[in-house]
């Protein structure tokens, strides 16, 4: 059993097992882009911009306080199951919705609801999601895995969004909705047709306490001389890049006069940076001295981040965007797989659902933060700052000796 957890007779890109996940989970990123372009055009045109925001903000609070209990259910039950049954609830809701908004008009009240329902089911299906390769592919394919995995997460969002406003076009909320819930149900058959490998025996079965296991997790992950400095460089790396690339952004446009088509660019060229980065590991499958290689990409894409506020002229811009899609891609894909070869698969929805929370629980809470910090000292110094954090986050991963050592299974 060891060796077949260890070892895998084909390359993750022609194993049938990864192929029949990384459908399910294309289609499942698909109706999520479908879904927040649905609900954001829904939430705007029935009620004013700070109820939108409003209804749009309601599915982080749950999400943020359940994660880390999440973590503990995909542990207990598996993650396939715990997956299986997001995407159904998902599904189901969305669809739900969509037949009550073809005969009626709800109101936000409603869709405050689902984006409710939505924040408790991320809390289920984002640990559950990180604890799965491991247990689909041999550990020498993960860093394929997580290229595969990023590529459909840059193809959920390139087509997911104008596939949702094609569909609010045609046929309105409830059509764009119904899409969405379309998709969800799409991933369900893959995942029943999944079968995962087993954890060693040892690892099978706990009878403690659901409040146990996370606190066994937690002690788990402290004491973990790779994963517990990788939880830091995820946390710095987050906090320095989120602000720049949703209110920066916006904000740099504005004050450049590039526009709105100015914003699409530069997200365009750190989609294709990304996307690169994702199908180079893919391709490759195995990056030497990863957690060094790691480290230092972190390091220059932090030089990115600070060189596109100074960039005076938007194809600047838009190059400085793309090599930090490019080095920020491939040093967050590496610290993906570095953290799942590292953690024992019977911790990994625990240790995944904290790097979910610190990534999209705790990050998020600096968009405010940066936008008061533009108003009081402008783009540029808080770009700088940002720009610090994120080469802080490269440069603690190579100060740690476990993590700068880190490899990759061969």
């Amino acid at each position: 059993m060891t060796a077949a957890l260890l070892a895998s007779p084909r390359p993750a890109h022609r194993d049938p097992r990864v192929l029949r996940w990384l459908g399910a989970y294309t289609a499942s990123t698909l109706g999520d882009s479908v879904y927040y372009v649905s609900l954001s055009w829904a939430a705007v045109s029935g009620g004013t911009p700070a109820q939108a925001g409003l209804v749009l903000a309601v599915s982080a609070v749950p999400r943020a306080l359940l994660m880390l209990g999440g973590g503990v259910i995909a542990d207990r039950l598996g993650p396939r199951r715990v997956v299986i049954a997001s995407d159904t609830v998902r599904a189901l809701v969305v669809l739900g919705l969509a037949a009550t908004l073809f005969l009626a008009s709800p109101g936000l009240g409603a869709l405050a609801a689902v984006a409710l329902v939505f924040g408790v089911v991320d809390a289920l299906f984002l640990p559950a999601v990180g604890a799965l390769p491991p247990r689909i592919a041999a550990r020498d394919q993960l860093a394929r895995v997580q290229g595969m995995r990023g590529l459909s997460h840059r193809l959920g969002a390139v087509l997911g969004a104008p596939l949702g406003g094609l569909a609010v076009a045609l046929g309105g909320p409830a059509a764009a909705f119904g899409a969405a819930g379309l998709l969800f149900a799409l991933s369900i058959p893959l995942l029943y047709g999944l079968r995962l490998r087993p954890l060693p025996a040892s690892d099978e079965g706990r009878d403690g306490t659901a409040l146990r296991d996370l606190a066994d997790g937690l002690r788990y992950l402290r004491g973990h001389r790779v994963l517990g400095p990788l939880m830091i460089v995820v946390l710095l790396s987050d906090l320095g890049f989120v602000g720049p690339f949703n209110v920066g952004l916006a904000v740099l446009a504005d004050q450049r006069g590039w526009g709105a088509t100015g914003i699409g660019w530069i997200l365009a060229g750190f989609g294709t940076g990304a996307g690169a980065a994702s199908l180079f590991l893919t391709v490759r499958g195995r990056v030497p001295r990863a957690g060094a290689v790691s480290g230092w990409t972190m390091t220059a894409g932090a030089v990115a981040v600070g060189l596109l506020a100074a960039a005076p002229h938007l194809p600047l811009a838009v190059a400085a965007a793309l090599a930090t899609g490019l080095l920020a891609g491939l040093s967050g894909a590496l610290c993906n797989a570095l953290i799942q070869t590292a953690c024992d698969p019977a911790y990994l929805g625990r240790v995944s659902a904290v790097a979910a929370l610190l990534s999209f629980g705790i990050a998020p809470l600096g968009f405010p933060l940066t936008g008061a910090a533009i108003e009081l000292w402008g783009l540029g110094p808080v770009y700088a700052v940002s720009a610090a954090v994120c080469g802080l986050a490269g440069l603690y991963g190579l100060a740690a000796t476990a993590v700068r050592r880190a490899e990759l299974p061969r």
